[in-house]
């Protein structure tokens, strides 16, 4: 999620401006409050929750993302709530940052603490296994206390808000899906997520290797993402794993690095993580 984009994403930061706009009017809110629905809410995580390479250009995009968006054709978290309860609108806030690691959550959580959020989503960990090299993973340990001291951050400043943890998608059913895909092979061998794309249509034993190591190690955070969601409390919930559920397709990611959900891809992703009912 990080490296050859970096240079892409300067040279196309006017163009992300466009992107970065509602682009539509915002629909005509319910007349009667749905009780119990927050009136504001603030995003945190990494590229996907900035929704890179969801718009017309290879930038953040979080008019598309699944949690904040506006975007005509996400029904974002943001969008659902606001249909509900129109003390919603203009009150969501992103802060997710494209190539964000766990140990920068504390910093966007002080940011959801001083806008005095009533929801939080938190999708992190991607980029913590998308390294270089396996070896420079981040640790399931180290993982874990990054995020419980995020987690404090929030508990502390916004002791009444509702938090939403989600899990990271499965990278591993991408590279599955995608290997034998001409044109995705060519984007994944510019660099994006090496500790699990590096030689995408290799056999050999040790990239096979390679590759389970790094979904195993997605899987061990999920594991401490879950465990960190229970010792906060009754106030945080877990979405169930069924962001990793999510069969990511060709059809779901973009065509800049087959990688990152594409508009339809955030959608899916705000269906499947959006909780039934807000009474936690």
């Amino acid at each position: 999620m990080r490296g050859w984009h970096v240079v892409g994403l300067v040279l196309l930061s006017v163009l992300a401006l466009a992107c970065e706009g509602n682009g539509q009017a915002d629909p005509a809110p319910s007349s009667k409050p749905q009780r119990g629905l927050p009136s504001s809410m603030a995003a945190l995580g990494d590229s996907v929750t900035a929704g890179l390479g969801s718009c017309l250009v290879y930038a953040a995009c979080t008019r598309n993302s699944w949690s904040t968006g506006s975007g005509d054709s996400i029904d974002s978290h943001y969008q659902r709530i606001r249909a509900g309860n129109s003390k919603m609108r203009g009150h969501a806030s992103n802060f997710a940052r494209p190539g964000a690691l766990a140990v920068e959550l504390v910093g966007q959580a002080e940011r959801a603490v001083q806008a005095k959020v009533q929801y939080v989503t938190v999708l992190i960990g991607a980029n913590d296994a998308c390294t270089r090299r396996v070896e420079d993973m981040t640790s399931t340990r180290t993982f874990r206390k990054q995020v419980d001291a995020a987690l404090a951050t929030l508990k502390k400043g916004l002791p009444k808000a509702r938090i939403l943890v989600v899990s990271i998608p499965d990278a591993y059913r991408l590279w599955q899906l995608g290997h034998g895909d001409a044109r995705a092979v060519r984007a994944w061998n510019l660099g994006i997520c090496q500790s699990l794309l590096a030689n995408p249509t290799s056999t050999a034993d040790a990239d096979d290797r390679r590759r389970r190591r790094v979904g195993a190690q997605i899987d061990a955070y999920n594991d401490a993402l879950v465990a960190a969601c229970e010792a906060y409390g009754k106030r945080c919930r877990w979405d169930g794993g069924s962001a990793h559920r999510v069969r990511f397709s060709l059809d779901l990611v973009n065509r800049f690095d087959y990688f990152h959900p594409n508009a339809k891809g955030q959608s899916r992703l705000a269906e499947v993580t959006y909780p039934s009912r807000f009474n936690w």
